[in-house]
């Protein structure tokens, strides 16, 4: 969910780690597995996109599993306004054993993308298993941390653990459309007790191997960038086509938008992201790496830049963006 943080870029620290060995093949799955791969398919298959899905159907069914593991209706709470039926979520509560530690919060988004049949090569909302990776919309982003979240609860619950911390999740939906109903946002201001908590924990970090088993980076996001949308309109008296005119609406508006592809925003390190730099740039021996500590050390080494810029995060990561997303 986008929890902004003004002025922050976002960011990842990561760490260098040791090789894996190659897994043998994968055996049968263990009962808890067979459960937690369907609650899976069952959430990625509920289709939460803003035009024909319903985030509430997926928080309904979340919510379902929960109270099948023993939580009780007081324990988990439904949200949603009026003007937005299909667009609501659920706050689920596991009491911790502690009076004074702060509760905790999990907080995911339920929505994903559009996504048209065409433009896939399989179902988008049928989860498909291959070569060891799934397919399908939201399979990763995030309904994999959403279900993750959820079987833990049910765990815990089943097991009778009590945490230290009152753990709270928050599934809502409006993460992934501008000017949607934004569920997290809606919490904040409407039942902020629902999910006061001393930290939250939400999607944004990752990873990457060298596709051969090995971890190369294990990364965080510690902080993200905030989002401001404009509106470029142009206008003009016009005229005839048969006696075209230079003075075109048109071209004005092709003209600003060339300006803003062109415009590079000057580079700006915050201190975490300049200790970024410094440590995953230590952790790598390749010219990439040598260039992000280099630029760590010096923001103004424009070669050190011009190498770091080559990696399109990386780029991002260094300053403020702007790009044209609907004409």
């Amino acid at each position: 969910m986008h929890m902004r943080m003004l002025g922050a870029i976002a960011l990842a620290m990561a760490m260098q780690a040791a090789a894996i060995a190659q897994e043998a093949p994968m055996s049968a799955l263990r009962p808890d597995q067979v459960a937690f791969l369907a609650l899976y398919k069952e959430l990625v298959e509920t289709n939460t996109t803003l035009s024909v899905g319903s985030c509430t159907l997926a928080a309904e069914r979340m919510a379902a599993h929960l109270k099948a593991a023993g939580f009780s209706d007081k324990d988990v709470t439904f949200f949603s306004v009026p003007e937005h039926p299909k667009e609501g979520g659920l706050v689920a509560i596991l009491q911790g054993n502690s009076s004074t530690a702060k509760p905790m919060l999990l907080l995911g988004h339920l929505d994903v993308v559009e996504a048209k049949r065409e433009d896939w090569t399989r179902d988008p909302f049928t989860l498909i298993e291959e070569n060891g990776y799934f397919y399908a919309r939201g399979s990763a982003d995030m309904k994999a941390m959403d279900a993750t979240w959820v079987d833990a609860l049910m765990r815990f619950k089943q097991s009778g653990y009590r945490p230290k911390r009152t753990i709270k999740l928050a599934l809502t939906c409006g993460e992934e459309t501008t000017n949607a109903f934004n569920g997290a946002q809606w919490l904040a201001q409407n039942r902020p007790e629902l999910i006061s908590a001393a930290f939250a924990l939400n999607e944004g970090g990752g990873g990457r191997t060298d596709g051969h088993g090995k971890l190369l980076v294990e990364s965080i996001q510690v902080g993200e960038k905030a989002v401001q949308n404009y509106r470029l309109e142009t206008v003009n008296a016009g005229g005839h086509s048969s006696i075209p005119i230079r003075d075109n609406a048109i071209y004005q508006l092709a003209d600003a938008l060339i300006k803003v592809r062109d415009y590079e925003f000057p580079l700006k390190l915050s201190s975490t992201t300049r200790a970024f730099f410094a440590k995953a740039g230590a952790a790598r021996a390749d010219e990439l790496g040598h260039a992000m500590v280099a630029l760590s050390q010096n923001p103004h080494d424009a070669a050190a830049e011009a190498i770091v810029s080559t990696d399109r995060s990386y780029h991002s990561m260094l300053r403020t963006t702007c790009v044209a997303t609907l004409l």
